[in-house]
């Protein structure tokens, strides 16, 4: 994995080898905040490469500074899935691992790993 970031406003990405890593700074209780958000960034900044068909395995971290703040984590993961949906993969479905975990963290912000898988 590089260096390489693409940055637009809170949201940025990088990929290597079948590896999409994305990263939103900050946090909040309200889950639908996160899809506008990756979307506007995948619309305007993302020069990466297309979706493809085949399995993923998605992973989606929410690390948060103090207490954890109280957010329903399947309305999170929805949200995410549908805002890459038609950047990572064509389709939700094609997610064949799905991990999705509140972790204290350095900061607060949301990570989520896509892979392709075999």
């Amino acid at each position: 994995m590089t260096d390489d970031w693409t940055l637009h406003g809170k949201v940025r990405a990088r990929e290597a080898d079948g590896l999409l890593e994305l990263c939103v700074d900050g946090l909040t209780t309200q889950a639908k905040y996160y899809k506008p958000l990756i979307y506007e960034f995948f619309r305007k900044a993302w020069r990466g490469s297309r979706p493809a068909w085949g399995d993923y395995s998605v992973e989606i971290a929410m690390e948060y500074v103090g207490d954890a703040p109280w957010l329903d984590l399947d309305n999170l993961a929805k949200a995410i899935l549908d805002a890459i949906k038609g950047y990572a993969f064509h389709d939700d479905a094609q997610v064949a691992r799905l991990l999705v975990e509140r972790r204290p963290g350095e900061r607060e912000r949301v990570i989520v790993t896509v892979r392709r898988l075999a």
